[in-house]
């Protein structure tokens, strides 16, 4: 075991490639937890030839490994082993007798073919913790099919809720279904093992995209529930909360978000409208929510008057919420995001200036702070430790495992 961190000491076989499980195990593999990325030799986790962009070599040519792969694969460490084959099934049990946690993201059954499902090792290993993420779960009409981040958006409603009120259904610009399933999982993986810890249980833990994709749909979901009403697309807007959009200032764009009626008199002020404040069509939040059209309609005009600099300072003087729209370059130059060290650099060993950039993880603790201990690995870079290290393979045993392309 490596690290310090709060997880440190707690091992985990990761079966899982694509974003959920990796984001996952990424997250577990920050805290401190040690991570096996198990991959199938010769091709490895998908998401490698996802590309462009690829990391560069000190040519500038691609070196064959993908931005996307570098996104959630750090803190890991790669293990090339055909699980399909008897002698790889053998080699993976005698592995996972050293874990603490096993991850999967195959379809429905699809490890239990090669005698790894649930419950072929339960028994052996009573105090694993088995985390199975899926599409659409194990149980229910669409278990069977396989899932898509995608699919999740179109199916679990968020994409009926994002984009303009007359244009068509947009999902969200990053694969946030698989993230937050991601994160789901790892806090029902921390749960697991705190029960473990007092009860020497295992368990098995099912995780479904279209699930968490429903479960955050929060307020909006919860707006249908008690109201009977379909929520619509609004855009920028916010359902419940007004004025709170992006307004086109005098250069770009500028987010306002005005959280209650005290804030709504300071913007009026501040923008040189007080009248707005004082019209019984605007002057609370409820009032606000039902005349959005007609308030926004003289907003609009009153936004472009000004730099959003100008906004953006001056309204944080007042205590009004208010922010650029930065592009994603803009989001890494930005003062604030730099202060946080929200960027960090990792050797690699191909990349050209031996490092890569990657975006830090957002916890921060005073006592047991993530850690960046392992770069994004190469296929099959860490076979022969891990298999010397953790069931005492010898030279000999590994270099014949390779030879018959068991381990890669």
């Amino acid at each position: 075991m490596d690290g310090r961190g709060a997880l440190s000491g707690i091992r985990i076989f990761d079966l899982t490639r694509i974003l959920a499980g990796p984001s996952c195990t990424q997250l577990l593999g920050d805290l401190g937890a040690e991570v096996i990325k198990i991959e199938r030799p010769g091709q490895g986790d998908d998401t490698r030839r996802w590309g462009p962009p690829y990391v560069k070599d000190e040519n500038g040519e691609p070196t064959g490994e993908s931005a996307y792969y570098l996104c959630a694969n750090r803190n890991k460490r790669s293990l090339a082993l055909d699980i399909s084959r008897p002698e790889g099934r053998a080699l993976a049990r005698r592995l996972i007798a050293r874990c603490d946690v096993l991850v999967e993201n195959f379809k429905v059954g699809g490890l239990a073919k090669y005698g790894l499902g649930y419950e072929d090792l339960r028994h052996d290993f009573p105090r694993l913790v088995y985390c199975s993420i899926t599409g659409f779960g194990q149980t229910g009409p669409l278990a069977g099919r396989a899932g898509y981040d995608f699919l999740a958006q179109g199916q679990g409603g968020i994409m009926s809720i994002t984009g303009e009120p007359d244009g068509a259904p947009l999902k969200v610009g990053v694969g946030i279904a698989d993230v937050m399933c991601g994160m789901y999982a790892a806090v029902a993986i921390l749960a697991a093992l705190r029960h473990r810890d007092r009860s020497g249980e295992g368990q098995y833990i099912d995780m479904a995209l279209l699930d968490s994709q429903v479960a955050w749909l929060v307020n909006e979901g919860v707006n249908h529930l008690v109201s009977g009403r379909v929520p619509r697309r609004l855009g920028n807007e916010h359902p419940n909360i007004v004025p709170y959009k992006a307004f086109a200032s005098a250069d770009g764009w500028v987010v306002l978000a005005v959280g209650n009626d005290r804030q709504f008199r300071r913007w009026c002020d501040f923008a040189g409208v007080p009248e707005l404040a004082v019209d019984r069509r605007f002057a609370s939040n409820s009032a606000r929510v039902e005349n959005r059209r007609a308030l926004y309609a003289l907003m609009e005009p009153v936004m472009r008057r000004r730099t959003t600099t100008e906004w953006v300072e001056g309204l944080a003087d007042l205590g009004v919420p208010c922010g650029p729209v930065n592009d994603i370059g803009q989001v890494f130059a930005d003062p604030q995001v730099r202060a946080r060290g929200m960027r960090i650099d990792m050797p690699h060993p191909l990349a050209a200036g031996g490092t890569v950039p990657l975006i830090a993880n957002p916890i921060r603790m005073t006592a047991t702070p993530p850690e960046y201990r392992h770069p994004p690995p190469l296929l099959g870079q860490h076979s022969e430790e891990l298999l010397r290290d953790l069931i005492g393979a010898g030279t000999e045993e590994i270099a014949a495992w390779k030879a018959a392309g068991i381990v890669g």
